[in-house]
């Protein structure tokens, strides 16, 4: 039960550090401090956003308009942490 606890532990690190990579990309993006109109920096976009978006836009859905300001990655990471303890608690512990 360790080991699923760690594997989970695991994919759930990856997919923050995943969230991350792709705020810093947009803002990246957005200040046009990276082009997208470069093919690498294109293909990263459009494989963060194909990871993180379908699991941000209902969570960008229930939030209110705050005016521009996106903290769906951010509500999106305390809950990979919650989940994570949570489930490492119920493996090791349970």
């Amino acid at each position: 039960m360790i080991a699923l606890a760690n594997l989970i532990n695991t994919v759930i690190s990856i997919y923050i550090w995943l969230l991350l990579a792709s705020v810093v990309l947009s803002w990246l993006v957005m200040f046009n401090v990276v082009n997208t109109g470069n093919r690498i920096v294109y293909q990263i976009g459009d494989f963060l956003y194909r990871i993180t978006d379908p699991v941000l836009r209902p969570i960008r859905n229930i939030l209110p308009n705050l005016g521009g300001i996106d903290i769906s990655a951010i509500v999106l990471i305390l809950i990979l942490y919650f989940v994570r303890d949570l489930i490492t608690e119920y493996l090791i512990f349970g």
